[in-house]
This record gives C-alpha cells, structure tokens and sequence, in this order.
C-alpha cells in the first residue's frame, strides 16, 4: 500500500496494525499555480495559515507512531488545506459554504476575500481543484480503509486536529465550550468504548468535551454510515496546550500529546 503522490503520504504501519492515523491539516505548503490564484498579499497569506493551519499535528502523530507497540498506519495532507480541504464534502451537502469554506475555500477565517470575485477557485490549467487534488486524495483514503479491512478485518481512523483557543469567525458552531481536547464523534461509527478509550488517553491535560467546538469523525463515503468495520473518532486539541498561538512555536505538550495519542492507539490494536 505505497503512493508516491507529493499531495499527501500513506505511512506504513505494521501489518496487523488496524489503525489510521489520519492528518489533514499540518501543512502549509501551497503549490505555486494555486498561489497565483489567491488574492492576499504574502504577509497576510502568512497570517491566514498561521489561523488555519493545525500546526505540529503531523509530529505529535509521528511521535505517537514510533512509541506505539504496535505501529499504526499514518495518511499526512502534505498540502495546505487552503488547497482543497479534503474532510469537506465537495458539493452542496458541505454547510461550510455558508461562510466561503467549502472543499475549495473562497473566504479567509475572517470572511475576508481569498480568491477573486466569480473564482470559486475549483479550476487550476483547466482542471478543477477537486479534480485534481480532492478527488484522488479521497480515493487514497479509501483505498488505504480498504486495505485494512481486507488485511485485518477492521479499520480504526483516528483524525489529528487542533483548534485555537479562541473562536475565529469562520466557525458556525464556535459559541460552545472550548476544552483543551474536544473528541469529534459519529454516531454510527464511534462507539462507546473508542470513546472511553479516548477520553481515558487524554485525560492528563484538564478537560474533555465531545462534540464541541467541533463534531464528527472522517469515515471514506464509500464505508460511511453502513459498514460497522470502520470505527472513526477525531481528536481536536486546543492550541495553548502545545504551542504558542497563531503560528508560534511549538511546546512540550507535543510529547505528552503523542504519548497519550500512543496509549490510545495500543489499546485500539489490542480491542
């Protein structure tokens, strides 16, 4: 299960690993063609990553990865998510286009202009954005799920994200409480005891909440809402607890991160 895509990387876990480490949203790398496309300047292009981005998740997952008794399986974004972001839906089911943040974003999180007017931002050298970036890295998703449960029988994702302490404007549902780990579940695919397991892993760091400031799970469309193989849970973390906020640097709550996000993936291997 190798791809050599430059837009995200699938990282080998061990083979009776059932666990998908799962990172959309670390990178801020913006190829130069889609760069062209953008209308910030470089100075506030910097300062829209640095709210956007869930910095330091792709090291607190590699940390965990390699302190893991069993080796989970990691999918990274090596791509900005103001490329495509690849857990929005790309059409009309999304409710983030409300606020110009769909699967291609068009508004910045203060609602201000990112692309031009009457560009959706969907076309790069005649080629939709979904086309060709969404699209594939969906069907890479999928077929990195598929692989798991042909191999093992089973297929955990667990997603890595981080939210700031304060609400940006962007967030639909940003009034709720804002502990230092919120859990994302579904309904049909996070069960009660992939949620214990979380919360007794991320215990250490003052608080847990589900479903606040943000809810649900990644689970492939092809599997979501009908196959009871595929469990699926997110971890968001608030960014006070590793780093310094908007874009600084990060802190020792990274390790302490990875190593509770290690116990909870050796406890799923062994379910």
């Amino acid at each position: 299960m190798n791809d050599a895509s430059p837009s995200y990387r699938l990282l080998p876990g061990a083979p009776e690993s059932p666990v998908l480490l799962h990172v959309p949203h670390s990178s801020r790398v913006i190829p130069a063609a889609v760069r062209d496309g953008i209308v910030l300047d470089d100075v506030a292009l910097e300062r829209e990553l640095d709210h956007i981005t869930d910095a330091y998740t792709d090291r607190i997952a590699e940390r965990a990865a390699g302190r893991s008794a069993v080796r989970p399986w990691r999918f990274v974004n090596q791509l900005s998510r103001l490329v495509i972001d690849p857990e929005r839906f790309p059409d009309e089911r999304e409710e983030m286009l409300a606020v110009g943040m769909g699967a291609v974003y068009t508004r910045t999180t203060h609602g201000e202009v990112l692309r031009p007017a009457g560009d959706d931002g969907r076309s790069l050298g005649g080629q939709p954005l979904v086309d060709r970036y969404f699209h594939p890295y969906a069907a890479a998703m999928t077929h990195a799920v598929t692989h798991l449960l042909e191999t093992v029988g089973r297929a955990v994702v667990i997603d890595v994200h981080s939210y700031p302490t304060e609400p940006l404007p962007y967030e639909l549902h940003g009034e709720g409480p804002r502990p230092p780990v919120c859990l994302g579940s579904d309904r049909f695919h996070t069960s009660a005891d992939l949620l214990a397991a979380a919360e007794a892993a991320f215990a250490g760091f003052g608080g847990i909440g589900v479903n606040s400031p943000f809810g649900g799970a990644y689970v492939p469309l092809k599997y979501y809402g009908h196959d009871t193989r595929v469990t699926a849970l997110m971890i968001e973390i608030r960014r006070d607890v590793y780093m310094t906020e908007p874009g600084g640097s990060a802190g020792r709550g990274v390790g302490a991160l990875a190593e509770a996000l290690a116990r909870l993936v050796d406890v799923l291997t062994t379910v």
